[in-house]
């Protein structure tokens, strides 16, 4: 059997990510690149903020069953009506709000499959929707008056040791399109990786007890299902319904490039992964990650 040395030198030289991280129960088994890089880890930053929110509603500064109606959450016309105000946040967090209006920082893609204004009911149907995730950081900036990126830095990235992060990187992107930005990251694969064994222990470091382990376990279950084969959708992360994809009970943090955060609790394992894409072009698909990662798990069967 191949080493995790010899597995990752294989796929890192074929996909060429900026940073990768492996860590396994806790320590770390081997890496490539720069890992200490502080990237754009683009869509990865809704997981990122449903860690936030997991503090926040511990606190009872946020209450996830309140309306949009309750919260005077609205947009820029063609405004909300008076149904897609129902939405709920838990409906936002799962991505199922059932409102299709324009949203900063979306692709084309997203743009061109979005639905229907009035088409879904809230908390019926999944469709992967930046509006919901951009709306939800105004709720909790909202809730709490505290700024997305400085709250991360003190709740969140020192408690827990990152070296690399700083909230001045933090962007909020506006578009006229919409009254909600969006938040953008940057963290490198070190850090990355240390927010994901943050939850692979469960919201706990070193007896500090950071995110309630209650969030940790409701947000990465698959509380619908997706579009994408064999993952369902938790609070704002990917949860793998299959053991043929990367694990069953697995859950991902993804952005666009190949940004990735997997978390394997079952193998105990952490895989992290960066790309810079101002300087790598290739913007990396994830069925070779996948691919590797399976072959990790593989690995401590």
């Amino acid at each position: 059997m191949q080493s995790i040395s010899a597995m990752i030198q294989k796929y890192c030289g074929s996909q060429r990510p900026t940073g990768l991280v492996v860590i396994r129960e806790g320590q770390i088994a081997g890496t490539w690149g720069s890992t200490d890089h502080p990237v754009n880890v683009r869509s990865v930053r809704k997981s990122l903020l449903s860690a936030l929110y997991g503090i926040a509603v511990g606190e009872g500064k946020i209450n996830i069953d309140d309306t949009l109606e309750k919260l005077a959450i609205d947009d820029t016309p063609p405004s909300l009506s008076e149904t897609e105000k129902q939405a709920t946040v838990r409906d936002l967090l799962t991505c199922s709000s059932g409102i299709y209006h324009a949203a900063a920082y979306e692709t084309r893609l997203m743009g061109e499959k979005r639905p229907d204004r009035g088409s879904h009911v809230a908390g019926k149907f999944w469709y992967y929707n930046n509006w919901d995730f951009n709306a939800l950081g105004t709720i909790y900036r909202q809730a709490t008056s505290q700024d997305i990126f400085e709250d991360f830095h003190h709740k969140i990235a020192d408690p827990i040791g990152m070296t690399n992060y700083s909230y001045r990187n933090g962007v909020y992107q506006k578009e006229e399109t919409s009254d909600h930005p969006a938040y953008l990251f940057k963290m490198s694969a070190d850090d990355l990786a240390k927010f994901g064994l943050l939850y692979l222990n469960n919201g706990n470091v070193n007896g500090q007890q950071i995110i309630p382990s209650s969030w940790v376990m409701e947000s990465t279950q698959p509380h619908l299902l997706t579009d994408a084969e064999g993952f369902g959708y938790g609070y704002m992360w990917w949860v793998s319904t299959s053991d043929t994809v990367n694990g069953k009970g697995a859950f991902v943090a993804a952005g666009n490039g190949g940004q990735i955060l997997a978390v394997a609790p079952s193998k105990q394992l952490v895989i992290a992964q960066t790309v810079d894409l101002s300087s790598n072009k290739g913007r990396l698909e994830t069925a070779p990650f996948f691919a590797f990662t399976r072959q990790v798990f593989g690995h401590y069967t």
